[in-house]
Formats: C-alpha cells, sequence, structure tokens
C-alpha cells in the first residue's frame, strides 16, 4: 500500500494530479453546492475544503475520494491505471476469506492530540456543512463509520449510517431496519441495555469502503481491511466505551445510545435522490468522548442523486463483483459478468451476463441474482442477458431488453422482499416490502441459435476496439505504433 492514513492517501492524490484544495468556502452553503457539482461531473477531482468561515485553518474536509478507477485503485492497493475487470478480480482475491486478518490493538494514537470529556464536548467544533437545503440539520456522519460491538458474539461491525447533530453534545443516529449495525443495536435494546457506540468521522478511504459494502455478517470490516493491507489492521480501544477505533482516525466521537431516549431526526437528503423523511423517534447519543487529530480532516460524502456519486462509482466495482462472487457461490454455471449501475445506485438495477447452458438457466440466475445477500436490500430490477452483452453498457443492456425480452415471456415479479424507509416508491404508511421486476433479456434458449445475428461486435471485442482505438474519441495522441 502507497499510504498508511487519510493524509499519506491524500498526499499520494496529489502527486497523481487528481486533488483541488479550495479556500473559503462557507459550510452555510459553497460546501454543499459545491459537492453537488463534484459528484455529478464524472473524472471530477478530490477536494479538500480549507480555511472555512468560523473555523480554524487546518481544520478540513475532504470530499469525492474513491470516485474514479484511479484512485479507488489506489485505495486498493493496486496499479492505478488497471481495467475494470482485472480490478474485479483482485478485489475478489484480496477479499478471499481465508486472507481474513486479525487486527493489531496499539497503546496509543494520534487521535488523542485533542481530548474533550463531558461538559467539554462541542461538536461543532468541527466545519459540518449543510449538505442539502432541506437537511433537517447538520449532519457529521456522512463519510463515516459506526463501530458497534454485539453483546453476545463479540463481533465487532463498522458501518456508515447517517448521524445528524441536534446541539452541542447530542447526535441523532439513523440506521435502516436490517442493516448490521441496527442488528446489534436491537441486540442492546431487546436486554434492557444501553448500545456502545464510536462515530469515525475521518478515516483513510480502506476502511470506508469497507464500511458501506456488504461484508458478511460476523466479520469485522477491519479483518477485510487486513486482508487487503495483507498485515493486520492497526486500531486503539478508547477510553470510554473500549470500542476498537481505526488507529489512523482524524476524529471520533463516542458514547451511548438508549432505548428510550429518542428525538426526531431528519429529513435528509438520501442516496435515491430524494429527500428521506423526517424520523419521527430515533436514538440519540451524548457525546461523552471527543478526540481528534491536529489539524484534523473530516470525510464528507454527501448522499445525492445518481448516477455521480462517490460510493456508487467506486461500488460500481466492489458491489459488482461481490455480487459475481455470490452468485458463483451458488453452483449456477455460466455466470460470466455482473454490473449493479450506478444509475440505480448500485441497487435498484442490477444486469447478469451468462453462457446459456440448458433450458431454464436464465430464470434460475434471475431469481438468484434477486436474493443474494449483495442484492436484498432495496432492490428494483434485474436483468439477465447472454453474454455477448456488454453489461459495463447500460445502453447494451438495454438494447438487448428492447430486442430479446418479449413481455409475456421474459417477466416475472417477485413480492414482498426487504424495502427500506429511504424507498420513495413505497408508501410512506409501509415501508417494509417492495417487489422486484425481474427481466429475461437472453435469447430464448429452445430457439437461440436461430436468433436474428446482432451486427455490433461482442463485448470481449468492444473492450479490444477501446483499447485500440479510444485515442480516437478522447483526444488523446495516438498510442506509438497505432496507426493515425
Amino acid at each position: 500500500m502507497e499510504y498508511d492514513d487519510l493524509r499519506s492517501w491524500i498526499s499520494r492524490v496529489q502527486d497523481m494530479g487528481e486533488l483541488r484544495v479550495v479556500d473559503g468556502a462557507t459550510w452555510q452553503e459553497d460546501i454543499g453546492h459545491a459537492s453537488e457539482l463534484l459528484v455529478h461531473t464524472l473524472g471530477a477531482p478530490a477536494v479538500l475544503f480549507d480555511n472555512i468561515p468560523g473555523y480554524p485553518a487546518g481544520h478540513r474536509l475532504l470530499v469525492n475520494t474513491n470516485a474514479t478507477r484511479p484512485r479507488l485503485a489506489l485505495t486498493l492497493g493496486l496499479p492505478v491505471d488497471i481495467e475494470r475487470r482485472p480490478l474485479m478480480d483482485e478485489f475478489l482475491r484480496l477479499t478471499e476469506s481465508n486472507r481474513s486478518q486479525d487486527v493489531k490493538v496499539l497503546d496509543d494514537a494520534p487521535i488523542f492530540e485533542n481530548v474533550r470529556r463531558g461538559d467539554e464536548v462541542n461538536v461543532f467544533e468541527f466545519p459540518t456543512p449543510q449538505w442539502h437545503p432541506l437537511d433537517g440539520g447538520r449532519y457529521i456522519g456522512t463519510g463515516c463509520g459506526i463501530v458497534q460491538r454485539s453483546p453476545s458474539s463479540g463481533w465487532v461491525n463498522m458501518g456508515t449510517y447517517r448521524v445528524m447533530i441536534h446541539d452541542e453534545q447530542n447526535v441523532g443516529i439513523y440506521i435502516s431496519p436490517g442493516k448490521h449495525g441496527r442488528l446489534i443495536r436491537d441486540e442492546y435494546f431487546s436486554r434492557g441495555e444501553p448500545c456502545p457506540i464510536a462515530i469515525v468521522c475521518g478515516m483513510e478511504p480502506l476502511i470506508f469502503a469497507a464500511s458501506t459494502i456488504e461484508v458478511p455478517f460476523g466479520v469485522s470490516e477491519y479483518q477485510w481491511a487486513g486482508a487487503i493491507r495483507g498485515e493486520p489492521y492497526e486500531v486503539v480501544n478508547l477510553p470510554i466505551t473500549g470500542l476498537p477505533v481505526p488507529a489512523s482516525s482524524e476524529i471520533v466521537l463516542e458514547g451511548y445510545i438508549f432505548p428510550d431516549k429518542l428525538a426526531p431526526e431528519g429529513p435528509f437528503g438520501e442516496w435515491t435522490g430524494y429527500y428521506g423523511a423526517l424520523q419521527p423517534a430515533e436514538p440519540v447519543m451524548t457525546v461523552e468522548g471527543m478526540y481528534w487529530r491536529d489539524n484534523p480532516i473530516m470525510l464528507g460524502v454527501p448522499p445525492n442523486k445518481p448516477p455521480a456519486y462517490d460510493p456508487y462509482l467506486y461500488r460500481e466495482y466492489l458491489r459488482s463483483a461481490i455480487m459475481l462472487r455470490e452468485l458463483r457461490g451458488t453452483g449456477i454455471p455460466g455466470i460470466s459478468d455482473v454490473q449493479c449501475f450506478a444509475e440505480g445506485g448500485t441497487r435498484l438495477f442490477n444486469a447478469i451476463a451468462i453462457e446459456q447452458k440448458y433450458a431454464g438457466h436464465s430464470r434460475q440466475t434471475l431469481h438468484a441474482a434477486a436474493s443474494v445477500a449483495s442484492a436484498g436490500y432495496l432492490g428494483r430490477i434485474v436483468v439477465v442477458v447472454d453474454d455477448d452483452i456488454d453489461v459495463t453498457d447500460i445502453n447494451d443492456v438495454l438494447w438487448a431488453i428492447f430486442t430479446r425480452m418479449d413481455p409475456e415471456r421474459s417477466i416475472d415479479i417477485i413480492k414482498r422482499l426487504t424495502s427500506s424507509a429511504l424507498d420513495p416508491a413505497m408508501p410512506p404508511s409501509d415501508k417494509r416490502y417492495n417487489s422486484r421486476l425481474l427481466i429475461d433479456a437472453t435469447r430464448p434458449f429452445e430457439w437461440k441459435d436461430q436468433f436474428a445475428i446482432p451486427i455490433g461486435p461482442d463485448a470481449k471485442t468492444k473492450a479490444e476496439t477501446r483499447k485500440r482505438w479510444g485515442y480516437l474519441i478522447s483526444g488523446a495522441e495516438a498510442p506509438p505504433g497505432a496507426a493515425h
């Protein structure tokens, strides 16, 4: 790995020419507006905001971290010029279960350079923006990791959930039903016990990525990140809750949530592109301990309308790879590629390419793809196509739907799968369930050899053509030896 904390990652990104530093942007409007512009511009740089009015110089905020393939490759410790499929394959290799690494607990870390306890706590010490105009408050938890430990198994989980500032010492935490953090929270509450929580508000991008994807139940994100690093992930235990947080953390809050200490939370601009509704009663954490490095850097990852939003762009690679592994793990043969489209927030629209081998193969794949763990939460549309279709090209997938799908033959609907309070298509009165549209856009197996012959190249030829002739549309110079 070419970095060991957020600061060295930023330095490396600056060397790559993919970082901009902005002075003087306001937390009230400028940072939210600029971030929205960045995340809706493919190839936009990471941006570090400094000298934010009302805050000391050096109290900084970083946005748009893993939004390009080179920056994601840097985060994963891979060559920055790696292609899509090799990146996915390397990611799967690095996260094989037998590579899991236990953590290394340190006695001290830079996070304790500044400490506030009790009445000294003031979470407004940090330049938390108003991310969207109609948000119910300032959200310090967007690019955050919430750390919890199961009271029964001791499993340590880190997940990214939203955290709203109520006042100087209290923050509200919303976790969707079914998420690992919610399961742990409810385990404490069912015992009548408070749930210890640590909120990491600034961290290096690898552990943040871990906190935003479906790391398997019972596996710690620290073990997952350690497998990628190839060495034990370094953590330090907090003094009040005893929870382990990354030793390289920039800002950490700790305390407890209680089953009977609740307050309204939201609304908040969410990943669907709509405001998530005001939640009438969500747990409130009184911050008992607050720790930060000198000149702290907050990680900002404000949700925005798909497709070009930081987690969508890197999860197109990572969630697609995870779903590919899960589908192959079912034993279904012939699965060649998967794409969880950023246009659907990497959840609402997923495509799977297969080499058809027997009658019913495409339907079997469709139903499995709607139900695996990476697709179980708030999915919407699943498409299966033949392996001559480039699943990374949404236009190619749509062409397959338009020309190989017949509604009477090719569509199934599954009812009562897991939805979310964030699902705008479900009525406010009950958002527990939704349905999934399954589209079989393959050539019908029984007469696929008689199907009309397509004009265009197959996916492999398209990839080779892009590599050889892509300079014609990119404006770049012809590579050495190329026709020009």
